[in-house]
């Protein structure tokens, strides 16, 4: 179970340089611009989630993401990414993923059994902006 989280932690640390080019600044504050959605308005899941904040996602770039997350004021906090096992798996790469901020203060990964949205097992790849965004989220 270990091995395809690293896989997975592996590319994205290794596309991080290569995202594609956005306006930080445009993405700081909720709701970010166009073509992003917030996740709760497409699917059952409640607008502000513990530990992963109020998401928002560019349905183009699903299942992997990246899914923007902010916390109750607002601000960009995190970058989430999905990444279903049985894709990585089968050797699905996931290159090139943008992320919400250049800045990044810590990592997560973790096992999701799955949930609306992404319904495989995926692993959740979260790249916190700041020292203070993971205890923001979490509540």
């Amino acid at each position: 179970m270990q091995r395809p989280l690293l896989i997975a932690a592996a590319m994205l640390f290794a596309t991080t340089g290569a995202s594609f080019a956005h306006d930080d600044k445009a993405l700081e504050q909720s709701p970010p611009p166009a073509p992003y959605v917030q996740v709760s308005d497409v699917v059952p899941l409640p607008a502000f989630i513990p530990g992963l904040g109020t998401l928002f996602v560019d349905p183009a770039t699903l299942p992997a993401g990246p899914f923007l997350a902010y916390d109750h004021d607002g601000k960009l906090s995190a970058t989430v990414y999905m990444t279903p096992l049985d894709d990585l798996k089968n050797g699905t790469a996931y290159d090139g993923l943008a992320v919400g901020s250049h800045t990044v203060s810590g990592v997560d990964i973790y096992y999701n059994a799955g949930h609306p949205g992404v319904e495989k097992p995926h692993a959740h790849v979260v790249l916190y902006h700041d020292e203070g965004a993971e205890d923001r989220l979490a509540k």
